[in-house]
């Protein structure tokens, strides 16, 4: 299981670090950097002569994995990864076998380790069940040869399989002072096993007690444990390969070089700068940008978009979609490293990591469990044997016998693991199942509350609309200091949507820019830079004091977004900007509106063009905002914060959950300050998203989507809680002999464990499967 740490290097090295963990839990830790691209080699020689030897350059690290593979840490910005193996070594190096996914690895050794420990148990334990439950001729007379075996048998499972548990038990309970589920799984077995080797001691003795040995329990309970723990670690380990994002990175791209020739290559070697072809049906390799063919894409499998996206000359391509009957030529932007499919998948292992707030429950559960359930085997105890000695008249030596098969019966029929896996499980599961979706969680935070959202906030441009702005009208009222040139340089680096569709404008018409000394995007309001001396200002009307302008008026009335061009201050051009509608807008806001959500519209943009917009909902006026700053969007949002909702039929007043929907641009503060932030991606550059959640497909139902899976998965969560509460009650009362007439032998309350897990492993299993 991953952990994330901050280190003061000031006051431990990372070396230091790593030996306190191993030493103080049963952990072993492996130093990972992550300082750019990665690329795994296989060197003739030995490792060290590269390691002590001169680096090329852009080479940031470089240590051995085994003993003929080396990793090497690069900038591929300085030097490629083809261009690393074919010319920076004294020695020519081939690349070393793919690598699984890190995470695939880890839980598929980690399942592996589990089976094989289970696999042990189980054959150590079958002649320990034989011995005890067959019936043998002469067994009586057999009885301590018997015994004797299974005494061996029984000692090699509790050293060797449940052996594991007692370092790491003790460990968190000496050192970080917590009471661990291991802890209870100890004090079971070990109990079993004790008594049944004073038990043994007696028979040996020719005292034997009454209920004779039973090293069938503590084998057999180790067992179960363990084919419980094998369940569910495979159980995780199958979800987490079905919801694999990384898997959809193909193994070899078809490179083209300068001369035009073609040439199959492993993905991991193409570099900045390189051109690719993708044949028809294939996967597309990395991101890129088409620079000829046509062809249709089927995203669905990172958008959640069913339908094939028609994809020509300037058109984004997508890692790990598949590609229609066309051939596309393609120019890589983001190398396999570092591309779509590796950031979702990152960030869905963010997620994965991520605990929320829910768990800390469960985790203080565990913590009180342990101790209940010990002082419950004590009471136990002194019950049974009150009643033996009291009530039933047997001799002291016959009651306590009696009480300590019911204390221990008790101990071992309490199963933890269900609470462990409670939240967890489902949360894996959820988060594949939404990226699957188009929607990625960043922080299982969002997953646990997205359910109660109380309010959505939307912005306007980008997010209700397309964002694909059009100039409607302009007016150009000074071309005498080559206007449409100034303006063109000043905005043609801005990624804002106005400058966008303001430069598109002005490219259509031929016009070439001018060189802007030093232009700088003021957020919120515009771009400005200089000429020869000369300030020039692009941006919205409020910010240049031009609303009441009488060019301005005019575009504004007829409700387009205005966007105006100063030189020193003085108005040079107006434009007036249109978009259009998401298709899919209007339906989800009925939806969210139907189940009692407020809906709320922030806009930068003109009253105007929000108006204009917005007439097509039945939003309350009071809910929208337009010409709005940053700042003025997180106050907003701050004040919704800080009232309680009052929603429903019932009129049940609740603490808000404020979920924002923007596009990105000027939208960082609000997106923060929200209770959950929600970043509208095309899903081509999810990596500087600050969100929450990461919608990958550009459609608002998405957040429907979230809404879905938060509210199944917490039902599971749910479910799983309600579960493990209902047979530990009944497990415990039933072991303890509360129902006098049934009583669970001891030699068969390990079943429990399997009773426990499964339903809490199926809940979460099922839940790839429910519709969204």
């Amino acid at each position: 299981m991953p952990a994330e740490f901050d280190l003061d290097v000031s006051a431990q090295s990372v070396d230091g670090v790593i030996r306190h963990l191993e030493r103080t839990t049963e952990f072993k830790c492996e130093r990972v950097t992550n300082r750019g691209s990665s690329l795994d080699l296989l060197y003739p020689g030995d490792a060290a002569d590269i390691i002590k030897g001169e680096w090329p350059s852009g080479v940031t690290d470089i240590r051995a994995v085994d003993k003929r593979t080396i990793r090497i840490e690069f900038d591929a910005k300085v030097i490629g990864a083809r261009d690393l193996v074919q010319n920076g070594w004294p020695h020519p190096m081939k690349l070393a076998p793919p690598s699984a996914d890190p995470t695939l690895y880890a839980g598929a050794r980690h399942v592996r380790h589990v089976g094989y420990l289970t696999l042990l148990s189980i054959l150590l334990t079958i002649p320990v069940l034989v011995l005890s439950w067959a019936p043998f001729p002469n067994k009586e007379k057999k009885e301590t040869t018997f015994a004797s075996v299974s005494l061996a048998l029984a000692t090699l499972v509790q050293v060797i399989v449940a052996g594991p548990f007692y370092p790491k038990a003790l460990k968190a309970l000496v050192f970080s002072r917590v009471i661990e589920m291991d802890l209870l799984i100890v004090l079971s077995t070990t109990a079993a096993y004790v008594f049944s080797v004073v038990a043994f001691g007696y028979l040996v003795t020719h005292q034997a007690l009454s209920t004779g040995q039973f090293f069938e329990t503590s084998t057999l309970l180790v067992t179960l444990i363990m084919v419980g723990r094998f369940i569910a670690a495979l159980a995780r380990q199958k979800a987490v390969e079905s919801i694999s994002i990384r898997s959809l990175q193909t193994s070899f791209a078809t490179l083209v070089l300068p001369n035009g020739d073609e040439e199959e290559i492993d993905t991991r070697l193409l570099q900045y700068g390189d051109v690719f072809r993708v044949s028809p049906e294939s996967r597309v390799p990395t991101d890129g940008t088409v620079i000829s063919g046509t062809s249709e894409i089927d995203e669905s499998m990172l958008t959640g978009e069913s339908r094939p996206v028609v994809k020509s000359k300037g058109s984004q391509l997508i890692a790990g979609s598949i590609n229609g009957s066309g051939v596309l030529t393609v120019k890589l932007t983001r190398i396999p490293g570092d591309n779509t499919i590796s950031t979702i998948a990152s960030m869905v292992d963010e997620a994965k990591l991520t605990k929320p707030k829910i768990q800390e429950i469960a985790d203080q559960v565990a913590t009180y469990f342990v101790p209940v359930v010990v002082s419950l085997t004590i009471i136990v105890f002194c019950i049974w044997l009150a009643i033996g000695i009291t009530i039933q008249q047997k001799s002291a030596s016959e009651a306590t016998i009696q009480s300590i098969t019911y204390a221990i019966t008790v101990l071992i029929v309490s199963c933890p693991c269900a609470i462990g896996l409670a939240v967890p499980m489902v949360i894996v599961v959820a988060t594949g199942v939404a990226a699957e979706n188009g929607v990625v969680f960043k922080s299982a935070d969002a997953i646990e509350i997205a359910w109660k959202t109380t309010d959505v906030v939307f912005d306007k441009t980008g997010t209700l609309t397309q964002g694909k702005l059009s100039v409607a009208e302009s007016e150009i009222l000074d071309s005498s200091v080559g206007t449409k040139a100034l303006l063109l340089g000043l905005v043609k680096d801005s990624k804002h949507p106005v400058s966008i569709a303001v430069a598109t404008h002005l490219k259509s018409q031929g016009v070439s820019a001018t060189a802007i000394s030093d232009p700088k995007n003021v957020i919120g309001k515009g771009v400005e830079g200089a000429f020869a001396g000369r300030t020039l200002r692009a941006g919205n009307s409020r910010w240049l004091g031009l609303t009441d302008h009488a060019s301005v008026q005019p575009i504004l009335s007829r409700g387009y977004t205005v966007f105006c061009f100063t030189v020193n201050g003085k108005l040079a051009a107006a434009f007036g900007l249109q978009d259009s509608m998401r298709e899919d807008a209007l339906s989800t806001v009925v939806k969210l509106q139907e189940r009692n959500i407020a809906v709320h519209v922030l806009s930068g943009d003109d009253d105007g063009a929000v108006r204009a917009v917005i007439a097509q909902f039945s939003i309350p006026s009071a809910n929208i905002r337009s010409r709005c700053t940053p700042a003025e969007k997180q106050a907003y949002i701050k004040d919704l914060l800080s009232k309680t909702s009052t929603q429903g039929s019932k009129r049940k007043q609740k603490q808000p959950i404020v979920m924002f929907c923007g596009d990105g641009t000027n939208d960082a503060v609000a997106l923060a300050q929200a209770s959950i932030g929600v970043h509208m991606n095309g899903g081509t550059d999810v990596a500087k998203s600050a969100a929450d959640v990461v919608l990958m497909r550009p459609s608002v139902a998405g957040i429907l989507v979230a809404m879905a899976v938060s509210r199944k998965s917490m039902h599971r969560i749910a479910f799983n809680f309600g579960w493990s509460f209902v047979y530990n009650v009944f497990a415990i009362l039933l072991a303890a002999g509360a129902f006098v007439h049934a009583r669970i032998p001891p030699e068969f309350a390990g079943l429990g464990e399997l009773v426990s897990v499964l339903p809490v492993v199926a809940a979460g299993i099922l839940l790839k499967w429910v519709k969204i």
